[in-house]
């Protein structure tokens, strides 16, 4: 089992700045990676960032350029630096680990808002 617990979420007015956390804890060692995805409300839940073991990371086009996703190996946790947040930013941020085996993990979400 892998147990994920975000942090960071806030209200930020539009052009903002935010930065999610997700510490990981069990057995990280069966993380093949790691990655943020975004529920707003009435949407699916949709993929945002992703970071392998090694540091290589995607993000999707609608945050590209604005959001970056890091990792700090001693402390098992993964960040999400949100800048020049706009209002469709507006979501329930989740971190999520694929592992080896078994199902992926989920955090229970960050509730970030973007005020206009």
């Amino acid at each position: 089992q892998v147990q994920l617990v975000e942090s960071g979420g806030g209200l930020v007015q539009a052009g903002g700045s935010l930065r999610l956390s997700c510490a990981a804890s069990g057995r990280i060692f069966s993380i093949t990676l790691m990655g943020w995805y975004r529920q707003a409300p009435g949407k699916e839940r949709e993929w945002v960032a992703t970071i392998t073991n090694e540091g290589g990371t995607n993000y999707a086009d609608s945050v590209k350029g604005r959001f970056t996703m890091s990792r700090d190996n001693a402390k098992n946790t993964v960040y999400l630096q949100m800048n020049s947040l706009k209002p469709e930013d507006t979501a329930v941020y989740y971190c999520n680990a694929d592992r080896l085996w078994g199902p992926p993990s989920w955090g229970q979400g960050t509730q970030v808002t973007v005020s206009s």
